[in-house]
């Protein structure tokens, strides 16, 4: 009986050795799913859209609940989400700003190498877009116009160092216009600025707009991309437009408080390879125009610091200070 027990033991243990790391945790409590933006805004539109899949195809034993934690360009929630050190219960959508606005905002307390990467998801293209009865047909048109009359024409778009306005100073430095930009905390309030003839022009992800698009509420006069989005054929890529500017990149994945332990990290890793195999998911991707750009945390944290260098180069190329 000894001898059984004993292979039985050694059974369990081999078992236990070979399982993947995140079996040896799994969420107890629902999942804190911290977004900067208000309602509407990409970040925003992606967690739930990530939340309601999670729940759809039962990739975990509990909900991951939307909490938005806007203001500050993302250091609001960045400062929130590295003051929840040890919180294994807590994940955040984190984009480009997370990365930019540490460089360039001397009160920002905390960067991402603060927190723990996860995995990256998805790379955005981007779309200038007017309202569609604007007078403004081409990207052109409202170049020439913010050229012959300085400040009279209007954006809406996120922080100073969103893509919306690194865009933005990259085309006036290349072309000499000059138009105003008006900040707003989220995308949905970006769009109605738009919408409401606030203001003249937007720098926008499809995912954001793809229903005003459809709608025939907005009109696209150039992506920001290397080339023609499939959704888009028409539409000219900036390049083509006649605007010799860096594509600005743009970036969602997911990160954790600090402190977490590697097999929580693996838990995580494992739950959004999962997600991005899903044909819930694979459908999402395309209907949004997005890139699968899926990558682990090991490979998040080394594409962290390319980014940021890249973004350093582009900032200061735009004419922006970059202090860090």
């Amino acid at each position: 009986m000894k001898f059984r027990s004993s292979i039985v033991l050694a059974a369990c243990a081999a078992a236990l050795a070979a399982a993947p790391a995140w079996a040896q945790f799994k969420p107890t409590k629902p999942v804190e799913f911290i977004v900067h933006t208000g309602p509407g805004g990409g970040a925003d539109v992606l967690a739930r859209f990530i939340a309601q899949t999670i729940e759809k195809e039962n990739l975990a034993p509990v909900r991951f609940q939307v909490n938005n934690k806007s203001g500050g360009g993302g250091l609001t929630a960045m400062a929130y989400v590295a003051e929840k050190k040890g919180d294994t219960h807590a994940i955040a959508v984190f984009t480009g700003n997370w990365l930019t606005n540490p460089l360039v905002r001397k009160e920002a307390k905390f960067t991402v190498k603060d927190l723990t990467p996860v995995a990256r998801l998805v790379l955005e293209p981007a779309l200038i877009a007017v309202k569609a009865d604007s007078p403004f047909k081409t990207l052109k048109d409202f170049l020439d116009e913010a050229k012959k009359n300085p400040k009279t024409l209007k954006q809406s778009g996120g922080s100073q160092t969103s893509r919306d306005n690194v865009v933005r100073q990259l085309l006036m430095k290349e072309t000499g216009a000059d138009w105003a930009y008006i900040s707003f905390p989220g995308g949905g309030e970006r769009i109605a600025a738009l919408l409401g003839g606030h203001v003249n022009m937007m720098v926008v992800e499809p995912q954001e707009a793809g229903e005003h698009i459809k709608a025939g509420n907005m009109r696209v006069i150039a992506a920001v991309t290397d080339k023609r989005l499939a959704g888009f054929p028409n539409v000219p890529t900036i390049k083509e437009a006649g605007y010799d500017i860096p594509v600005v990149p743009q970036v969602r994945g997911i990160l954790m408080p600090p402190g977490v332990s590697p097999d929580v990290v693996a838990y995580y890793e494992d739950l959004f390879l999962r997600l991005s195999k899903t044909p819930t998911w694979k459908k999402y991707l395309e209907e949004q125009q997005f890139e699968d750009g899926y990558m682990k945390s090991a490979e998040l944290a080394k594409f962290f610091s390319t980014f940021s260098d890249q973004m350093r180069g582009i900032l200061k190329e735009a004419g922006i200070k970059v202090l860090r």
